[in-house]
């Protein structure tokens, strides 16, 4: 036989074990040094872009209650998670805050639609840091950055912003996934331009991570195979890969028992070493901890929509953010119209109600999705005819490791109790420190107190403490990176205190280069 006629006979064999389980209106036209060509007809990319944001929805909606009322365990089976026909527009109506998931998202989205798919990162950030909803950890802490000039990618890094591995971008990362259809690499690009505003390292490997999940399950049909030709687009070092790679390995161990994978993982992965708030407590915002339980909803679901979403929010931790990203790659997927009657007929009371704090309605997120992810195909080289769309995806390139937090490993976290009137200090020996307090209006008037602060003597850091919720820091103090010793912070309250307001410093947690683990 010649070469030419062999490599043909692979390429048939190999274009006809993909073909068996991309799914009806999806056939794989090529596979040359790599890169895959697949056309599936309009119908179904609209259908399946449905099925990622209603699945999103139906997802955040379904583990709303449950939400981090459950902090490092999980959900009796015995405990029931209700849900109705009229969860979706009760939660429009009454918990508009559920929805960040969301509405995030959709700011991305219109900004592409205002700009154009290439919109850059500034641009991103500028409509994500004035839009009118509120924020926290690691998003919030970036629309401060932002707000004082303080840009992407700098406005995510884990020295400007403590909450750089938090879960914040992996919540908010659906639509880049949605708007490349089976170009994982595509999709990390778009991460990279939107998720360096809120995150770095292991909390940017989180968004990365869920949007290559979405881009895959276009042409892919098998949950294990998306999870795991999703981790190609992540540096096979960073602990978020290792994680994933863990909760893989486990369930093909022991398939019947998502507990005992959730054991185990939880006993390898859930110590959190950035989030202030979440450092040495059973609050885990963390990202990887989280993705470890979408992930683990999406393989012991066995594609199976109402048992994914029930054993990523029975996980616990983030329990309405790691079902929404479940369904919403489920949905994907699955399609709109394979998403059970049961699950998605709620859905038509509030698929033309704009979301909360954005004018853009579930049903025409479906529509501005497919518009992008038409522009994206052709800007990879894809065709697009009448009724079908041929999408060219080279092969999945991992994007740079990067990792926050390194040797910093937190040894205390010391309660302070102060409010503060004129000035207050305290030393510390490590290499960083985050102080958890707040600024607070007493008036209802809002105030930007200002506060020197000064490390070791050297230059004073001048930090402004909105007391508005919608503008404030998560965090008002850190330092990281600093020489191994002992140090002092001095904060000094410019004009002292006043009746007005109150800025309270509730802990400090403490950081060395080296772990205070004990040895077993």
């Amino acid at each position: 036989m010649t070469r030419k006629r062999i490599e043909r006979a692979i390429t048939v064999l190999w274009t006809t074990a993909v073909i068996s389980v991309a799914g009806p209106g999806i056939s794989h036209l090529f596979g040359s040094s790599g890169t895959v060509a697949v056309r599936i007809t309009k119908a179904v990319l609209r259908d399946k872009i449905k099925g990622g944001w209603a699945g999103q929805t139906i997802g955040c909606t379904f583990g709303g209650p449950t939400e981090f009322r459950f902090k490092g365990t999980f959900i009796q089976d015995y405990q029931p998670i209700s849900w109705s026909d009229d969860a979706v527009l009760s939660a429009f109506k009454n918990s508009p805050e559920l929805y960040d998931d969301v509405y995030m998202d959709l700011t991305f989205v219109d900004v592409f639609e205002k700009e154009g798919i290439d919109a850059p990162a500034a641009s991103l950030a500028k409509a994500f840091a004035n839009a009118r909803y509120p924020l926290w950890h690691a998003n919030q802490m970036a629309r401060y950055n932002i707000l004082r000039g303080i840009m992407p990618p700098r406005s995510g890094h884990w020295l400007d912003n403590p909450h750089a591995d938090d879960i914040d971008f992996q919540i908010e990362a659906d639509f880049a996934g949605l708007m490349s259809p089976g170009m994982a690499n595509a999709a990390g690009e778009v991460c990279d331009r939107a998720g360096h505003i809120m995150n770095y390292g292991d909390g940017w490997y989180g968004g990365v991570y869920i949007a290559a999940m979405y881009a895959l399950a276009f042409v892919r049909s098998d949950v294990e195979r998306i999870a795991e030709d999703a981790l190609a687009l992540l540096p096979a070092r960073s602990a978020f890969a290792r994680t994933m790679r863990d909760v893989i390995r486990r369930h093909r161990e022991d398939p019947a028992d998502w507990k005992s994978c959730w054991f185990k993982v939880w006993k390898t992965w859930a110590e959190d070493v950035g989030c202030p708030e979440g450092v040495f407590s059973s609050f885990n915002i963390d990202a990887k901890i989280n993705a470890a339980w979408v992930l683990v909803g999406l393989l012991y679901g066995e594609g199976d929509f109402g048992k994914t979403l029930s054993i990523s929010a029975r996980c616990g931790d983030d329990s309405d953010c790691n079902p929404a990203s479940a369904g919403g790659i489920l949905g994907t997927m699955l399609g709109y119209e394979k998403i059970p009657s049961y699950w998605r007929k709620g859905l038509a009371a509030a698929e033309n109600l704009p979301f909360p704090y954005v004018n853009i309605s579930l049903r025409e997120a479906y529509d501005l999705s497919f518009k992008h992810a038409l522009a994206q195909v052709a800007k990879a080289g894809g065709r697009i005819t009448e009724n079908d769309v041929e999408i060219v995806a080279p092969p999945i390139k991992a994007v740079p490791f990067e990792a926050g937090f390194s040797d910093h490993f937190p040894i205390e976290r010391r309660p302070l109790g102060v409010e503060l009137k004129t000035e207050t200090s305290f030393t510390f020996t490590g290499v960083g420190f985050a102080v958890n307090g707040e600024a607070v209006s007493r008036d209802g008037r809002p105030h930007r107190p200002a506060v020197e602060m000064t490390v070791d003597g050297r230059a004073a850091e001048v930090v402004t403490l909105p007391t508005e919720h919608l503008v404030r820091s998560p965090t008002p103090f850190w330092k990281y990176a600093l020489p191994p010793g002992r140090h002092t912070v001095r904060l000094k309250l410019f004009g002292g205190a006043t009746p007005a307001f109150s800025v309270r410093l509730a802990e400090v947690v403490i950081y060395d280069a080296q772990s205070a683990k004990p040895a077993h």
